[in-house]
């Protein structure tokens, strides 16, 4: 398991420049607009987001897992809590197709909890208005 942390950037060739030095790693993925970090140590999973109007750096935060059981024990634990906001398996966003879930805090910080199931899927797209990555 590791800590995801996306941001939004407003000039993704700088931000990519940047964290490759501020990690001493090259980006593991890197698209029109959209870079990832897969980080040993710290164990950090760094996404980032190239979208020069956003209102607020942080895009969301996550974690990621390795394990199907995993995503489903992080739903039913949401779920009893009272935490989830929506289930996505199978989803094709950012790159990657990943089975998720989503929980929102009480002032509105976005948490996925995810596994990545395909990292090269044919349907590659970056966002879209259902909520996915934005």
């Amino acid at each position: 398991m590791r800590l995801q942390l996306a941001l939004n950037v407003r000039d993704i060739d700088e931000a990519v420049d940047y964290y490759a030095k501020l990690f001493d790693t090259p980006p593991r993925k890197r698209r029109p607009g959209y870079a990832n970090f897969a980080i040993d140590m710290p164990p950090l999973k760094l996404a980032l987001f190239e979208n020069p109007d956003a209102a607020e750096r942080l895009n969301h935060l996550g974690v990621e897992v390795f394990g199907p059981a995993d995503v489903d024990a992080a739903a039913r634990r949401f779920e009893a809590a009272g935490i989830l906001d929506r289930i996505a398996p199978g989803e094709t966003c950012c790159h990657a197709t990943q089975d998720k879930v989503w929980s929102r805090e009480a002032q509105g910080l976005r948490w996925e909890w995810y596994r990545v199931t395909d990292d090269a899927p044919a349907n590659d797209r970056l966002a879209g208005s259902d909520g996915c990555c934005v």
